[in-house]
């Protein structure tokens, strides 16, 4: 789990170059205070990647269960060779933590 404490970008040193690749990111509309931070830092890492703005088509679906939904219609486009999921659950009182993360998992 990422938070703002806690990068877990994992790659070290130079960035791949993506300028040739069409990117589709997938960000969940619920929590936009988080899942926009998100989408935000993706970007970014694009950015660097010198992929080009207009390679990269951002699709928002209701919330983090939608996600896989989402993907799957933006996968399924010839021309798209990535799919960046983005959403946030947060655990609350009830269960519905647990079915939801599991539900996205699956």
């Amino acid at each position: 789990m990422a938070t703002n404490l806690k990068n877990l970008n994992t790659i070290q040193g130079e960035i791949p170059n993506g300028k040739y690749w069409k990117f589709a990111i997938v960000v969940s509309a619920w929590n936009e205070a988080i899942t926009g931070a998100l989408l935000s830092g993706a970007l970014e890492a694009l950015n660097k990647a010198e992929v080009p703005l207009e390679q990269i088509s951002i699709k928002t679906v209701p919330g983090t269960f939608e996600l896989a939904l989402g993907a799957q219609r933006e996968a399924l486009k010839e021309d798209i060779d990535a799919v960046i999921c983005l959403g946030c659950v947060i655990q609350g009182e009830t269960r519905h933590f647990d079915f939801i993360c599991d539900a996205t998992a699956n």
